[in-house]
């Protein structure tokens, strides 16, 4: 299982269509938008705001090409705007997301982070998902695997992760199989969309 993986997708699952690709997905690989007050264009990333939505596929080049020609107009049915640095609010509220997932983790006793408790974590095969900063080394962070049937995360950065934490940083964090564990895979793949492209700041599978 090569790192960064994604969980198979849930063919039972709801699915939507793209206004950007025109291809149609499950709903979690997809960010939704609505409509805003001012007639402004807001990313609705819980997917729970009211009224009529469309959906863009959580990659950059699609909300870049959504945003350029303002294709949200025609699914929305309204002249709404793009407001400027969308795709860059996206892509931060992505990884807020993210990071309050891996909070309720850690709270809920079921994430560890430092060097020597995830490999504790792993070692006793409790690990369900490995998570290690983009800007921690590589060879610090080649000493972990991945768990064998698990998931690799590695698309936030130190400070990101170590908000996570309580902590100032955070380069090696672990989850163990539980609720939370696969919707932090989920919410890290639509991060990683976003990231992987943009000056190659996520880490790649293999």
């Amino acid at each position: 299982m090569g790192r960064g993986g994604a969980y198979k997708d849930r063919r039972d699952g709801p699915e939507r269509k793209c206004i950007a690709t025109g291809e149609s997905r499950p709903k979690y690989g997809l960010i939704r938008f609505v409509a805003g007050p001012e007639s402004e264009v807001v990313p609705d990333i819980a997917g729970k705001l009211p009224g009529r939505g469309v959906y863009v596929s959580a990659e950059r080049a699609a909300l870049d090409k959504a945003a350029k020609k303002n294709l949200f107009a025609r699914g929305l049915k309204a002249p709404v705007k793009v407001p400027d640095g969308l795709v860059d609010a996206v892509e931060a509220l992505l990884a807020r997301r993210l990071i309050d997932l891996i909070s309720l983790a850690r709270k809920s006793g079921d994430a560890v982070a430092g060097y020597e408790k995830v490999k504790a974590m792993l070692d006793q095969e409790r690990a369900r998902v490995l998570i290690q900063a983009t800007d921690g080394s590589s060879r610090g962070k080649s000493k972990l695997s991945t768990p064998h049937f698990g998931k690799y995360v590695g698309w936030l950065s130190a400070d990101e992760l170590g908000m996570a934490f309580g902590r100032q940083t955070v380069i090696h964090a672990a989850l163990a199989s539980g609720g939370l564990s696969e919707r932090v895979v989920e919410e890290a793949q639509r991060l990683r969309g976003l990231r992987e492209v943009d000056g190659g700041r996520g880490r790649r599978e293999g």
